[in-house]
């Protein structure tokens, strides 16, 4: 997007951290002949920022608006999100977006109307915060086969999770926190439950891999159950939680998704992960191994990635969406090593785990470590789930003897 006269005009549904964070940019870089329209927001009653004159309460009042360059749709609300793209594209309109729900749960209709009628839609902003992840994957790893794509993808859940570690403080308390800094919501089940994180990895998925995979069929589990013995059990290792994503090409070269809190050791990229940030590797074929870390939360780091699609799009950029599918989707998944914690040990006795081996001595809850197929376990989800069951991966490094001996020494939740 160049300086210069031609003042282009954008139309601003929301004024969340998000939105408000694209506004203050916007503001503070008149050089590139920007105008903001008008934002459109649902109650009247709300102190704002802004003068009232500044606002709009009827969406058909943008959408309609022929002088409106482009559209930012920076709404919660992941129906009301789609109604307000899908006409806007249906008219041929510019939009970009940061509601990674509505992107993620109705991609092939939202590259379908592109197609069909000539609109523009980019959610750089949906995933993974200021870390442009999406257009590495469309623009510079477009032509390599990637072997793998993981990371800490919520900056919400991350943050409290280093609380948890850093400062031995409960996760209510943690929670409370990262919603006073506005790193989570007034309702966080998306992010601490891992809906977050899983969107955005299926939306990472059909670009890194061209596969469309519905959220709804992903292995996936939160961090809304851990207690502080499953921190001081990685702290006594060596270890940090984190709730780790990952879409990978298995053993029998086909794709897998997963998204799981895991015990991350000290040589992976992951582990200096901390606070609201994010972090991302890629591994190509041929390049190896890439990492990207930036904040994943935040008004201003969020809304700059919301300003970088904006600045795109107006100068011509669009997804390709070129890349082909080079294997199905892994139903069943490699066995995957666990650990679980749960206070009924009926529940876990239901759970076909293989290898299994107790670290329960001297602690409250029922403590095991063992194997699962990734099949059996999204199968049990629910139950455990239900039960209040913390549920962690564990990487190939760590062996359950190293966990025993751990379990085994009398250790404080806070080192």
């Amino acid at each position: 997007m160049k300086a210069g006269n031609n003042k282009k005009r954008i139309g601003i549904f929301g004024f969340g951290c998000v939105a408000q964070g694209l506004y203050d940019i916007i503001q503070a870089n008149p050089q590139y002949s920007l105008e903001v329209a008008s934002i459109c927001v649902k109650s009247r009653n709300k102190t704002r920022s802004l003068p009232e004159t500044r606002f709009s309460y009827d969406p058909q009042q943008l959408l309609q608006d022929t002088t409106i360059d482009i559209f930012a749709e920076l709404i919660s609300d992941a129906d009301e999100a789609l109604a307000i793209v899908r006409q806007a594209l249906k008219a041929g309109k510019t939009v970009v977006s940061a509601n990674k729900k509505m992107v993620a749960e109705n991609l092939p209709e939202l590259v379908q109307l592109q197609q069909e009628f000539g609109g523009v839609l980019l959610y750089e902003a949906a995933v993974c915060g200021s870390i442009p992840v999406v257009r590495l994957l469309e623009s510079y790893f477009a032509a390599e086969p990637l072997q793998e794509v993981r990371g800490v993808l919520n900056g919400s859940s991350n943050y409290i999770l280093s609380k948890l570690h850093t400062e031995g403080i409960s996760y209510p308390e943690a929670l409370a926190e990262a919603q006073a800094l506005g790193f989570a919501e007034a309702d966080p089940i998306l992010d601490v439950q891992g809906y977050d994180a899983l969107n955005k990895l299926c939306i990472m998925a059909a670009h890194g891999f061209g596969q469309v995979v519905p959220p709804q069929k992903v292995l996936h589990f939160g961090i809304q159950h851990i207690q502080p013995e499953d921190i001081a059990l990685a702290q006594a290792v060596g270890a940090r939680i984190k709730l780790v994503a990952s879409a990978r090409h298995s053993a029998s070269q086909m794709l897998s998704l997963q998204v799981l809190p895991t015990f991350v050791l000290p040589d992976d990229d992951l582990f200096v992960v901390d606070e609201e940030f994010n972090g991302v590797q890629l591994h190509g074929a041929y390049a190896g191994k890439q990492f990207f870390k930036g904040r994943g939360a935040g008004s201003h780091p969020t809304g700059s990635a919301v300003w970088a699609d904006v600045a795109a799009a107006l100068a011509g950029f669009r997804y390709s969406y070129a890349r082909e599918a080079r294997a199905a989707v892994d139903r069943q998944a490699s066995l995957l090593q666990l650990y679980v914690r749960a206070s009924d040990a009926r529940l876990l006795a239901r759970v076909p785990l293989q290898e299994v081996q107790s670290l329960s001595e001297g602690h409250r809850d029922v403590q095991l470590v063992g194997t699962i197929s990734g099949a059996e376990l999204f199968a049990h989800q629910e139950r455990l789930e239900q039960a209040g069951a913390f549920v962690a991966l564990l990487p190939a490094g760590l062996s359950h003897e190293s966990l025993l001996a751990a379990s085994a020494k009398r250790y404080q939740y806070f080192v």
